[in-house]
């Protein structure tokens, strides 16, 4: 539900077509909220028949037309409510949790392994956060704003915190379970 809104609020200053999207997606949201681009196409149609956006057509040579999306005024409505309503708690799922829950049924060594794979993916995230650029320039296609600038950097800051935080908890664990910690069968 939220990927029409984000798709709003990236139409809302540059009408651009289905791949000009993906490629916004890619380099902003796309640490908290990656889109595939059929998904991207797939809301564009449904938000063009909720009358969201309007298509415009431009014709290439040897080529399909090109579509350009434009929001509309009930599409700066509908972002509008959307973006000052407080949003529903959502219901919190971790696969990764569940394992955790059954991990008693494991060897120290299993679950070690199990934990040091996930350190890994852990650094590979923050490896990727640490190239997203951070400075307004690397963004000035997308806005010239500091203002959004600042807020967009708020979330790569959010999930920088998230992952250490998660790092850190599992690094403890692990060496909790290398000092014996654990209780045995």
């Amino acid at each position: 539900m939220s990927l029409e809104y984000a798709i709003l609020g990236f139409l809302k200053d540059h009408p651009s077509s289905g791949y000009d999207l993906k490629k916004i997606f890619d380099t902003s949201v796309r640490h908290f909220w990656p889109a595939d681009q059929s998904q991207i196409y797939r809301t564009l149609a449904q938000m063009n028949n909720n009358g969201w956006v309007a298509i415009e057509l431009i014709p290439q040579a040897a080529r399909p037309n090109r579509k350009v999306y434009h929001i509309t005024t009930a599409g700066q409505e509908a972002f509008r409510q959307w973006l000052t309503t407080p949003l529903p708690q959502q219901e919190n799922r971790s696969a990764d949790l569940i394992q955790v829950f059954f991990a008693g049924l494991l060897s120290d060594d299993e679950i070690l392994a199990l934990f040091e794979h996930a350190v890994a993916n852990i650094r590979a995230g923050l490896a990727q956060y640490a190239q997203i650029p951070r400075d307004l320039e690397a963004y000035s296609q997308y806005t010239t704003s500091p203002r959004d600038f600042f807020f967009w950097m708020l979330t790569l800051d959010v999930g920088i915190h998230t992952l250490q935080s998660n790092l850190d908890f599992i690094e403890n664990l692990i060496q909790r379970i290398r000092n014996g910690e654990i209780p045995a069968e």
